[in-house]
């Protein structure tokens, strides 16, 4: 990787280096990142979560539970039990999994994923994925977010 930063809080200055190159400091906004080789075998051990937190979205999806808000469309208390369903419980544990691992859930509905990158620039970008894609094809801006995806090719 030819940057690398220290482990920090999010948003604080962190040393970074480039190769050799003189030090400096700059600001992100993630503590981790990922290369794009890391971000691939991350990708390939954790796929099927992702497919999994789909599932799990649909399922709560049909049965009128609001995944974002946890609570059922139009009901009272989080399903009428008292308890959250058990697809909730797990895609909760899921996507803590993910965060505490430095990798951006996205969408649920999709399985969107992003991984903190900084590129050679020393701009701090997101390597992209979404069930369907076969691989890591695609980075975007966090600014500009999903529709400013580009090849990453062009990385």
């Amino acid at each position: 990787m030819p940057f690398s930063t220290s482990p920090g809080a999010a948003g604080r200055k962190v040393p970074l280096r480039d190769c050799g190159h003189a030090l400096r400091m700059s600001t992100f906004l993630h503590p981790k990142h990922f290369t794009l080789n890391q971000a691939r075998t991350k990708l390939m051990a954790i796929l099927p979560l992702v497919k999994e937190l789909a599932s799990l979205k649909k399922t709560l999806n049909e049965k009128g539970f609001d995944a974002y808000r946890h609570t059922y469309f139009g009901g009272s208390g989080p399903n009428g039990e008292r308890f959250y369903p058990k697809e909730l419980e797990r895609l909760v544990e899921i996507v803590k999994m993910f965060s505490d691992d430095g990798i951006q859930v996205k969408g649920l509905d999709r399985g969107l994923i992003d991984f903190p990158h900084v590129r050679q620039s020393g701009e701090e970008v997101y390597l992209c994925f979404q069930l369907g894609e076969d691989d890591i094809l695609f980075w975007h801006s966090i600014d500009d977010g999903f529709a400013g995806r580009r090849s990453i090719d062009d990385l």
